[in-house]
């Protein structure tokens, strides 16, 4: 039997830290706290094998990729990846655990359809070799293809529907869907599909039917004209992404560009910030040159008027020392502090005044040869600068001549990828409405003979065992013995169908006939995926009072005996394919050192959850 086993489900983005779990061949278990996004994961796993819809957690924001790593049955990776709300999965025959950034080898539509021959479901069941086998529709023997998610539905159990009471058989409460969901039921347990017949209508089904019909394609016409382009899924698909790489080139030319624009500019405001400091600083140089010049000029004539006196007393005899030009007396009679003191005094004076205004002239000519310096070197860096601003004001002025064309190009490139990118939509939309078509020729058919509709007791006996002896593996008391009623389309337990019991007991019986399900399935080389995923299976049960055998009321439900617990991990360890399990509380320590476990919760050691928190982001590199 062909199998499908996963290996890790991975959120990716360019701006935050990968979220990931990996999966082991055989037994997973992720427990912990509520809310830390192990239901989440099970969701995700759900839509990652062309579920239809994902309601996305606030921690998801931010997130542009979702990867689900595969093994084929003989070892081969694969890497599915999907955008969120995309019907669009980028296969890679590869095992990527990173953000994607090379081109995929194919692309699939996660949704199967009756115009699509390029879907998810088409090829894991082509290389599962389950691609040729139809189920029926209706009771008039209409059939389709099976898809991948008739097998999901049975084997990926999230945890709003662990609890429901529809059957775990049923995929909807529709008519068509109980028909489908009874074909499916009936292939996997006696290996019997159900063949294309050939059928006919009568008159009122005829009208009716055509008159839907042409309304249907009356709509297809005005969606097809719609089209800007004659080309198909594949090659719109093919172009969106040649343009996307184009635009994307564009986008680091751009990014390249703009930012030696913006380094550019900003280099030119330092260095205008600069050259106003600069010429500020010139302009008081150059203010204080001009005053320092003026009082040289002041000292050099003081001192000029200082030598002209000092010649002029020489010449007249006034600063000679013998008799006295003024009382006309000899030097020996003159008393000592008479006519030396009278005649030398305006001598003294003079030659002070000079040697104090030489001094002051000394002192000030170091700091004008300091300030001719600053001038200088103020000039020839004020030179530098205005050289330098030239260059950044034509590098500023190429850059931005770069950029115009740049961007009207991207800006055309970006109009033709919202073109494509109605035109795909515009296809999803005529691919829905051929679908609900094909659906309308099945629904008005007639059979020419009846078609098997039952699934044989022999076939329905040796199921029941199986799930008879799952729940007895289990020891769950409260379930004398189990049956598959075919024609409820539900498990009857204990003489109770399994609606009518309470959510502990629901929730047991649908883990119980998923994984007897397999199993069977497994043994008789039936069409399964090979996989169980199981969304809180065990968590709200409890063995009835003893003084009340049969109550299980809705309200009654508590956390299960560990007896029951214990039991179910340790059977579940000897399950012969693959089986993640979600639950709160922790598993046996035999099963911990067995399986292959992640722990989320805030205790020391545990991780805080599927997504990083922030204080996991800040502690690493």
């Amino acid at each position: 039997m062909a199998d499908l086993r996963l290996t890790h489900l991975t959120y990716a983005s360019a701006t935050k830290p990968l979220a990931t779990v990996d999966f082991d061949p055989s037994l997973t278990v992720v427990y912990g706290a509520s809310d830390t996004g192990k239901s989440f994961v099970a969701e995700s796993i759900e839509y990652m094998l062309g579920g239809s819809k994902l309601g996305l957690v606030s921690e998801a924001e931010g997130y542009s990729q979702i990867l689900l790593g595969l093994e084929l049955d003989d070892g081969t990776p694969l890497t599915l990846l999907r955008v969120p709300d995309s019907n669009t999965i980028h296969v890679h025959w590869a095992d990527l655990r990173e953000l994607v950034t090379r081109p995929s080898d194919f692309d699939v539509t996660a949704k199967h359809t009756a115009r699509s021959k390029n879907s998810l479901s088409q090829f894991l069941l082509g290389h599962l070799g389950w691609d040729d086998l139809r189920i029926r529709t209706n009771d008039a023997g209409g059939t389709r293809e099976l898809r991948l998610s008739d097998l999901v539905h049975l084997s990926v159990v999230p945890e709003n529907r662990m609890v429901d009471k529809r059957s775990p058989a049923l995929h909807s409460s529709s008519a068509n869907g109980k028909t489908a969901a009874a074909s499916v039921m009936r292939l996997l347990l006696t290996g019997e599909g159900d063949a294309e017949v050939t059928t006919g209508m009568n008159a009122s089904q005829r009208r009716v039917n055509k008159g839907q019909v042409s309304l249907l394609d009356r709509i297809i016409i005005d969606l097809q004209n719609k089209l800007s382009t004659s080309e198909n899924i594949q090659e719109l698909r093919d172009r969106h992404r040649r343009l996307q790489t184009t635009i994307d080139g564009y986008s680091r030319a751009v990014e390249t560009i703009t930012q030696q624009h913006l380094n550019s500019v900003g280099e030119r405001m330092s260095v205008t910030e600069e050259l106003a400091g600069i010429e500020a600083r010139l302009t008081e140089v150059s203010d204080l040159m001009s005053r320092f010049t003026l009082l040289e000029k002041q000292y050099r004539s003081d001192i000029d008027r200082l030598v002209m006196v000092a010649e002029a007393g020489n010449l007249l005899g006034f600063f000679k020392v013998g008799t006295c030009v003024f009382c006309g007396a000899e030097p020996e009679h003159q008393h000592s502090d008479h006519s030396e003191r009278e005649t030398t005094q305006l001598h003294l004076a003079a030659e002070i005044e000079m040697a104090k205004t030489t001094s002051l002239l000394d002192d000030l000519r170091p700091t004008m040869r300091d300030l001719l310096s600053q001038l200088e070197e103020l000039s020839s860096r004020r030179e530098e600068l205005k050289a330098a601003a030239a260059r950044l004001n034509a590098d500023i002025s190429l850059t931005r001549g770069r950029l115009t064309p740049l961007r009207e190009d991207m800006d055309q490139h970006l109009e033709v990828r919202s073109a494509i990118e109605r035109d795909l939509d515009l296809h999803q939309r005529i691919d829905e409405l051929e679908e609900r078509r094909s659906q309308l020729d099945g629904e008005t058919a007639t059979p020419t003979h009846r078609p098997t509709d039952y699934i044989q007791n022999r076939a329905l006996s040796a199921f029941d065992q199986v799930l008879q002896n799952t729940l007895e593996a289990w020891r769950v008391p409260s379930v004398e013995y189990a049956e598959y009623d075919q024609y409820q389309m539900e498990i009857r337990a204990g003489n109770r169908l399994r609606a009518s019991r309470g959510k502990g007991v629901r929730s047991v019986l649908h883990s119980a006939f998923t994984t007897a399900l397999a199993h069977y399935c497994r043994e008789h080389d039936r069409p399964h995926p090979g996989l169980v995923v199981l969304d809180s299976p065990v968590v709200t049960y409890r063995a009835p009072h003893e003084s009340d055998p049969q109550s299980d009321a809705p309200g009654d439900d508590v956390p299960m005996t560990s007896t029951v617990v214990d039991h179910f991990y340790r059977n579940m360890l000897t399950f012969p394919g693959q089986v993640i399990i979600f639950e709160n509380p922790d598993p046996p320590h035999d099963v911990i050192a067995q399986a292959r476990t992640h722990r989320f919760g805030l205790q020391e050691g545990d991780r805080a959850g599927f997504f990083p928190s922030g204080r996991e982001r800040r502690s690493g590199p």
